[in-house]
């Protein structure tokens, strides 16, 4: 994940307009930072100063499957971990949160493995996941006193390593056409083999898997007023007068007029 796909926090970001300033009102309240912060429902980290894990709420330890809060707090330093840093390519916008500046940053790929190698985690508790990784500085004046680091999950991947690839490649190739030949190259199978594994353990075929998530594409972009309709199946790479708008009505029982009138935003 590359810095360029960071974004600073900015008035277009609804969960920065949420809650950076409901953290800095509480800087002198850590307990009731950290009591709120615990029923959270997304996974959170709070860093000290000096990057140390000083909190992880329930959230965050369920999601990565954590047995022991202790396993972290104290244990981990996020300025020095060279996988989120370098590998991961975050050094420049945790560099700015530790500086005092919100930064979001998008569609992150979870270094789930790293937590595995290190032996933090009871198993693996997902094969893949992606991300939006928001941090949030709470301020004292101009004192830093913590980073929180929340967590928001965008796709989670379990199962076989092969369908949660295989799933990924779809996720993001939904503009696309679908092509069974290019998934199923992409997870080293015949198409028929991809086909036979994707239904026995999703119960349906990666055709069908590939619609839900064009439909579910094509929605947001139907509840946007600002793009006509042809323009949201355009957005979507398929055409408003054409079998799709068939799919989409059979998928949800509206047509896409009679979905925008219900969902307009």
């Amino acid at each position: 994940m590359k810095d360029q796909n960071s974004k600073k926090a900015a008035n277009s970001n609804p969960v920065m307009d949420i809650y950076l300033p409901f953290l800095q009102m509480i800087p002198e309240n850590k307990e009731f930072l950290f009591h709120f912060l615990d029923s959270f429902p997304l996974p959170v980290e709070v860093f000290d100063p000096e990057g140390n894990d000083v909190f992880s709420n329930r959230a965050f330890l369920e999601l990565n499957n954590i047995p022991d809060v202790s396993l972290v707090i104290g244990n981990y330093n996020i300025l020095k971990d060279t996988v989120i840093n370098d590998q991961m390519g975050m050094r420049s916008c945790i560099e700015m949160a530790f500086r005092g500046e919100a930064v979001s940053v998008y569609d992150v790929i979870a270094p789930i493995q790293d937590l595995v190698d290190r032996g933090i985690t009871v198993g693996k508790p997902f094969e893949k996941s992606f991300m939006d990784f928001h941090l949030f500085p709470v301020m004292d004046g101009k004192k830093l006193l913590f980073v929180v680091f929340i967590c928001n999950i965008k796709k989670l991947y379990y199962g076989r390593p092969d369908l949660a690839k295989a799933k990924e490649y779809m996720d993001t190739h939904w503009q696309e056409e679908y092509n069974a030949e290019e998934v199923a190259k992409f997870v080293n199978m015949s198409v028929s083999q991809l086909y036979n594994i994707f239904k026995k353990h999703t119960g349906m075929p990666p055709g069908e898997y590939f619609r839900i998530v064009k439909i579910e594409h094509l929605k947001e972009k139907l509840a946007d007023n600002n793009l006509s309709i042809k323009e949201a199946f355009a957005a979507c790479g398929v055409d408003s007068r054409g079998a799709f708008a068939v799919v989409f009505k059979k998928m949800t029982g509206f047509s896409p007029s009679e979905y925008r009138k219900l969902n307009t935003i």
